[in-house]
């Protein structure tokens, strides 16, 4: 027996020989990564570190395009209506991507339209402009219960900011005239809370860091059970902290390649999401000083650790009457009352 054929029979009996390589996928052209928001807003940061990160691993040119509009839906339904083929992928918190159906902005889509690439979590803050009378949450929260008192800024109603006032108001169980203010994503939702064209915002913390750090905002609380920690901040305490019955879930984050392309693609990609990504120092960065979770993950575990935050925004919307399409229509289960 030559040396060829033991090493063969040696893998047979490890049973390594019967398991067939993954085809590799070597893209010939630009991937485009369309980004449903404008530019420096959560989704945008967060794309453009780790484009650069595919860029090397997959040896071609990754291009991040934004396309706002809709809540996000816009940009999202033109990476859906493009040809299956992996080279337009999007980009979003998944729980819009997740519920777009449910609020009507993009017919017949579902998670199972994509397969699910996360990177990190992102949590909401309540900040208001510098020089806005309030001092704490709470006393933010009253102010809000007053007819239209209180201005916020938020880049619509199916982003983070728009869904953290919507379960601000049901959390604090009456009446709030907080106005919501609209724009065509996290960035100029901030910049006008800064400015003072808005009273405050609940977008992101990763979307704010830059505008507390240099004290145009003043961040009040956090959408979490637990204080945010940031670097070159103080702690940020959490909204439990006056509306203890408030449920929260971190909101995750990520790239996701649209079903139907060639089984290669997403092999490919998983495994450059696992060598390159899973432990990337640029991203734990990115996290550390922005005020995000470095938390990713792909394929099975990425579906189950996003669908609690999907089932709850979904459920949400039937529960404050902003649902046109029942979720169980998209395979999302409310739980009983």
């Amino acid at each position: 027996m030559n040396a060829l054929k033991t090493t063969a029979a040696a893998l047979v009996g490890l049973g390594l020989a019967a398991a067939p390589a993954l085809a590799q996928w070597q893209p010939d052209k630009p991937i485009n990564i369309i980004v449903p928001w404008s530019a420096g807003g959560s989704t945008d940061q967060v794309t453009r570190v780790v484009a650069p990160i595919l860029e090397e691993a997959l040896g071609t040119p990754v291009v991040v395009v934004n396309q706002p509009g809709a809540s996000g839906s816009i940009g999202t339904k033109a990476a859906l209506d493009a040809p299956r083929d992996g080279y337009t992928w999007t980009a979003n918190a998944i729980a819009n991507n997740a519920t777009y159906a449910v609020t009507g902005l993009i017919e017949d889509t579902s998670i199972d339209d994509y397969q699910i690439y996360l990177h990190v979590a992102n949590v909401p803050v309540v900040s208001v402009n510098a020089d806005a009378p309030w001092q704490d949450f709470g006393e933010l929260l009253e102010a809000m219960k007053e007819a239209e008192a209180v201005k916020v800024g938020t880049a619509g109603v199916n982003s983070s900011g728009g869904m953290a006032l919507a379960a601000i108001k049901e959390a604090a169980e009456g009446e709030l005239g907080a106005r919501m203010v609209t724009y065509d994503g996290g960035n100029p939702a901030v910049l006008a809370a800064a400015a003072g064209e808005v009273d405050a915002t609940t977008q992101l913390a990763v979307e704010q860091t830059e505008m507390i750090k240099a004290g145009k905002l003043r961040a009040l609380a956090v959408l979490s059970d637990k204080e945010l920690v940031v670097e070159g901040l103080d702690p940020i305490p959490p909204i439990t902290d006056w509306l203890p019955d408030m449920h929260v879930a971190p909101d995750y984050f990520g790239v996701f390649i649209p079903t139907g392309a060639p089984q290669e693609v997403y092999d490919t990609v998983d495994k450059v999401w696992q060598e390159h990504v899973m432990g990337s120092e640029a991203l734990q960065t990115y996290a550390r000083d922005r005020g995000a979770v470095f938390d990713p993950s792909f394929g099975t575990a990425a579906r189950d650790k996003a669908m609690p935050v999907v089932i709850a925004e979904a459920c949400a919307r039937v529960t404050r009457g902003e649902a046109v399409v029942d979720p169980s229509e998209i395979g999302i289960d409310c739980p009983a009352e």
